[in-house]
């Protein structure tokens, strides 16, 4: 990277964590204050499970990828477990062998592409004045026409195919699920880190006059804070370096993609050592700031409000013009345009979660009630996390558009927005599932027939419906309130500031030097700005409660929770269905109902299940796993198109292995744990398949008088993968990518 470079970055990262620090003041009193004053809100119906996925493997697979070193195609044993890190591995029979794995992939800030010519524009863009001659071999080929690529503006990218359009699909599914969660990578329970470093991020960029969503805010804190280094640092390096490439118009593209990618590493390495620094300073600080707001609360409140006065009398006027021509206008625009597939893609949740209750219902009444319940709630509790059954939900944001609007409001992108809503919707399917779980395990400690079964089963679909929908409403209403302000706020700022910014300094001697930590002059003006457009907004979703078509309730609308033990039936252990309904084996397999397995399994039972995977993601129709199990011997790189064809398709007719119980895999990344083989003493490993999940019976062969009602109840018209974190409740950072070399690396 250069001298220049490394000091530049410093520069950049001191800069920008004076922000951090003066933040964290600011954040900390916000939470302290929130919890004292915070308005007791309509509370949640749906239980929240606390450990979604632990231990559990989402897909499992074979890839072929590409291996820039030497421009060969190949296989990989490839896993996504419960923390959505991608793990390629050599073979399987080196994942078997506990063989390190080749990578260890964080998607957060990548972009799927299908295609190679939409890769090569993107190629070609990043690196202006350079283009190949007409007919000239491209940067990549791939040997089958369905290609995935993972991009990035600055680092390493992964080249991957497969052999039919439907793999491809699949596998789209799983990495975009992948992308999705790791972009959501600073952990909502975190109230003061992680308001204090988005704020923080915000702030930076607006003193550089960049207002607008970000599409970079992608990540952990230090893949955010090197997207921030490489947006300032990347051009810069440009101008320098690309005269100075030499060869062919591709050679220089692939040299400045492994250039980017080196210089991401370096800035990731350094704002990793400055952030944690700095983290580590303001920890050991609160204590003390933590005692002086409890002391002084009552004071800091008022100098605050004292200053808020004095800032609006001088900028309401100003604020409320501006609001009043250029935002009020456009308001039902933007959230019309929020709110169809944002509202179609909640109703999908409710119908998929309709679908597999009831499917599941229909089965347990044709195949023997109890007895045959553990593997289906199995499935059915991985409903939330099964990419290609939530793929229907989530294809109802794609369409999101801001014509027109975009540009006025300066909105880079709508993905932000797209995502936000898709996250939401796993979150309030799996609170739904949960729900379910919890009160159908209450009503089996009866005792049920299968007839009783069948009708309770109905019965507490309909109980979670309606407690899902009111959830939903909220959920939707404060998303809308949330995307209106993103929009708007920054627009509001960038039009304000030259009138207004540069009188600012002014007001800083209104704060008592004491408080200084925890009152912002800039923070406190853009909540008077928050101010003057909230109402306008709070009024827009008002309105749009009432139309009936969005299936939002009515704030007037407000359920009291109708079920105060509720909450407490979700206190206890997690229930595992596998082993309490499915004969103990963990695999959801038949059997009579027997008691709960013991903890501590035996190491040799552990190592057993180990060695297997069992993917979240099964195939419906065959009741296996989406997964390759016997490995071929290793083929020599091939170095044709056809060779490649030929070892796809070998690939394809594998046979699959019977799926066993989920992969022990908890550690933090990089270190995945691979399987032991058991011990010369264990026995050998057997494990029957499942039974194949058998699609929804037709009507006609339901016993007499046990038909279900398969159309969802609708709205009553009035009411219409983690890591385990680390100091200050932040998740241990883990990014690793595969150098040139292919050895796994950490960056």
């Amino acid at each position: 990277m250069g001298q220049m470079g490394f000091e530049k970055t410093g520069k950049i990262l001191t800069e920008f964590l004076r922000y951090y620090e003066d933040q964290y003041g600011v954040a900390l009193f916000n939470s302290m204050r929130h919890e004292i004053e915070a308005p007791g809100g309509p509370q949640a119906q749906l239980l929240s499970r606390k450990v979604p996925l632990d231990e559990r493997i989402i897909f499992s697979g074979n890839l072929f990828q590409y291996q820039e070193d030497n421009k060969k195609w190949r296989n990989r044993f490839s896993l996504v477990p419960h923390n959505y890190g991608l793990v390629l591995y050599e073979n399987k029979v080196a994942y078997e062998r506990q063989v390190p794995p080749r990578a260890v992939i964080n998607s957060a800030g990548y972009k799927i592409l299908t295609s190679v010519d939409q890769y090569l524009e993107l190629v070609g863009n990043s690196l202006p004045g350079v283009t190949p001659k007409s007919g000239a071999a491209p940067i990549l080929k791939c040997p089958t026409q369905f290609p995935l690529i993972l991009w990035h503006p600055s680092a390493r990218h992964y080249y991957f195919c497969m052999m039919t359009e439907a793999e491809q699909e699949k596998w789209q599914a799983v990495l975009q699920d992948c992308i999705r969660h790791c972009n959501n990578g600073i952990p909502e329970d975190s109230k003061v880190e992680g308001p204090a470093f988005t704020d923080a991020i915000r702030m930076y960029r607006q003193s550089k006059e960049l207002y607008g969503t970000w599409e970079m805010l992608c990540g952990n804190e230090v893949q955010i804070l090197s997207n921030l280094v490489m947006e300032e640092l990347g051009p810069e390096l440009k101008a320098e370096l690309a005269p100075r490439l030499k060869g062919k118009p591709q050679e220089r593209q692939r040299q400045w993609i492994q250039i980017s990618d080196a210089v991401y590493r370096m800035v990731y390495e350094q704002a990793k050592a400055h952030f944690e620094a700095v983290l580590s300073k303001l920890l050991l600080a609160r204590p003390a700031m933590e005692a002086i707001i409890r002391t002084d609360m009552d004071q800091i409140i008022t100098s605050k409000e004292h200053l808020a006065s004095k800032i609006r009398a001088f900028i309401l006027p100003k604020a409320e013009i501006c609001v009043r021509n250029h935002v009020q206008p456009y308001i039902p625009s933007i959230l019309e345009a929020l709110m169809v597939p944002t509202s179609q893609g909640f109703t999908e949740v409710r119908d998929v979660f309709f679908k597999e209750v009831t499917d599941m219902n229909l089965n347990v009444i044709n195949e023997g009630g109890v007895d045959k319940l553990g593997e289906y709630m199995e499935k059915l509790s991985q409903l939330a996390y099964h990419p290609l059954k939530m793929q229907s939900c989530y294809e109802k944001m794609e369409p999101l558009r801001l014509d027109g609007l975009q540009q006025r409001f300066d909105v880079s992108s709508t993905s932000v927005f797209k995502q936000r809503a898709q996250i939401h919707m796993r979150e309030q399917m799996d609170n739904a599932v949960y729900t379910f779980e919890t009160l159908l395990h209450q009503e089996l400690g009866k005792g049920p027939t299968k007839e009783e079964l069948c009708k309770s089963i109905q019965r507490i679909l309909e109980r979670v419906l309606k407690k899902y929908d009111y959830d939903s409403s909220s959920v939707r209403k404060r998303f809308f309130r949330e995307a209106l302000l993103q929009i708007t706020i920054p627009f509001l700022l960038k039009k304000l500031a030259p009138t207004c910014k540069s009188e600012l300094p002014r007001f800083q001697e209104l704060i008592f030097e004491d408080f200084a930590r925890f009152i912002l002059v800039e923070n406190t003006y853009e909540e008077v700005v928050l101010q003057t457009v909230m109402k306008d907004i709070l009024q827009a979703v008002k309105e749009a409660a009432v139309q009936r078509k969005h299936n939002l309730y009515r704030d007037s609308v407000v359920l009291h929770n109708s079920d105060p033990n509720l909450h407490l039936l979700a206190e206890g252990s997690p229930i595992n269905w596998g082993e309490e309904y499915g004969g103990g084996d963990g695999g959801g397999g038949g059997g009579s109902p027997g008691p709960r397995a013991p903890e501590a399994a035996t190491l040799s039972e552990k190592r057993r299940r180990a060695k297997q995977v069992v993917s979240v993601v099964q195939d419906e129709e065959a009741g296996l796993p989406f997964e390759v199990g016997r490995e071929p011997p290793s083929p020599a790189s091939p170095d044709s198109v056809t060779e490649v064809r030929d070892l796809l398709a070998q690939d394809r007719g594998a046979e699959s292995p019977p799926p066993a119980c989920p992969l022990l895999n908890g550690a933090p990344l990089p270190a995945i744990p691979a399987p032991s083989p058991p011990p010369p003493s264990s026995p050998p490993a057997a494990s029957s398949p499942p039974a194949a999940s058998p699609r929804a019976s037709p009507l006609q062969q339901l016993p007499p008088g046990k038909a279900v009602d398969l159309e969802p109840p609708k709205p009553n018209d009035q009411e219409t993968g983690e890591q385990e974190s680390g100091p200050g409740g932040r998740p241990p950072i883990h990014t690793t990518t595969e150098d040139s070399a292919g050895v796994q690396t950490e960056f």
